[in-house]
């Protein structure tokens, strides 16, 4: 019997591409070789383009996303959604695998759009009772109605400012003085059209993934995330200047209290595929800082070592994710 063809989809064009590409490497090297035959295919301006086993490119046909391999077209089987930040983490790719019929990774269209702004979703959960940052949104082309003391008198110094869509931290600066808030703003707006700036928080950051299945629900070690900066910036998340510790340093029942809300948030908002939760936790507190639904996958992202941790083989959670 012929293996099933997976369609790794990544690249996008914001910011966060090289970083899409890198996981989609990452997954490509998880997916199970004897049972699937996987292909990347990169989404990058305007080109959709499925990389070949011998280097070559071939194009992708966008109404049944098919392409061709040495004379036969193929259509995949299941497509790994691993573009980070548009269009696959905010629902338009999700919707346009769904006209076509095609299963995939990651949450619909409703939870992909409402986790993507990030002011959006922390509303949201905070509807829900669940401990977000206070906030404020700042529109492109209206930040001159806000002014530097609305802004210090509503949320206060030090504060964050980043893109409202977004992430990697591209366009995010901790702001430590009134002089830097308008040059954070112009940051900020640079990588999209909203800005949120949001409460400074001084606590604990840790992270933790969590996938379900018909059969199964797996919420995974937490990781203790100590940054050398200021901030988990690009450079943290990407350059190693970051301690990442697994399973972190949290009491037993700490621990049990951000598995059991990771789990109900999963099941809340009625995701699919693995996502991960990033939270602070202040003065014994827990508060939400973000969900990504197509978290990084290299072999040194946080869910490959929760995985590790956990005492699974990331392969079999892959096949998880395919076949459930």
């Amino acid at each position: 019997m012929e293996k099933k063809i997976i369609a790794v989809i990544c690249g996008g064009d914001s910011s966060e591409h090289d970083v899409s590409m890198r996981s989609a490497e990452g997954i490509a090297s998880f997916i199970d070789a004897e049972k699937y035959r996987v292909f990347k295919v990169e989404i990058h301006a305007g080109k959709w383009e499925a990389l070949l086993e011998d280097g070559t490119r071939a194009k992708v046909d966008r109404n049944d996303f098919t392409f061709e391999v040495a004379g036969r077209r193929l259509r995949p089987d299941f497509c790994y959604i691993t573009i980070h930040g548009a269009p696959g983490e905010n629902g338009v790719l999700q919707g346009y695998l769904d006209l076509i019929g095609m299963p995939y990774s990651t949450s619909g269209v409703l939870v992909e759009a409402l986790t993507y702004d990030k002011f959006v979703l922390n509303n949201y959960m905070r509807s829900l009772g669940v401990r977000v940052a206070d906030s404020m949104l700042i529109m492109k082309g209206r930040e001159d109605g806000v002014s530097d003391e609305d802004i210090i008198s509503r949320i206060g110094l030090p504060c964050f400012v980043k893109p409202a869509r977004g992430g990697s931290s591209f366009g995010t600066t901790k702001v430590k003085t009134p002089e830097e808030l308008r040059p954070a703003i112009k940051l900020a707006l640079a990588e999209g059209e909203d800005v949120m700036v949001e409460a400074f928080m001084k606590g604990t950051e840790i992270t933790c993934g969590c996938y379900k299945t018909k059969e199964k629900s797996v919420v995974f070690p937490i990781t203790e995330v100590v940054p050398e900066n200021e901030f988990f910036d690009y450079d943290a998340k990407y350059n190693g200047q970051v301690n990442e510790i697994t399973p972190a340093r949290l009491d037993e029942h700490t621990t049990e209290r951000v598995q059991t809300l990771t789990s109900g948030i999963y099941d809340l908002l009625q995701c699919r595929g693995i996502i991960r939760i990033d939270y602070i936790i202040v003065d014994g507190k827990i508060n939400l800082l973000e969900i990504n639904t197509t978290p990084g996958m290299t072999a040194t992202s946080f869910i490959p070592q929760q995985v590790r941790a956990a005492g699974l083989d990331i392969k079999d959670v892959m096949t998880d994710i395919i076949e459930g």
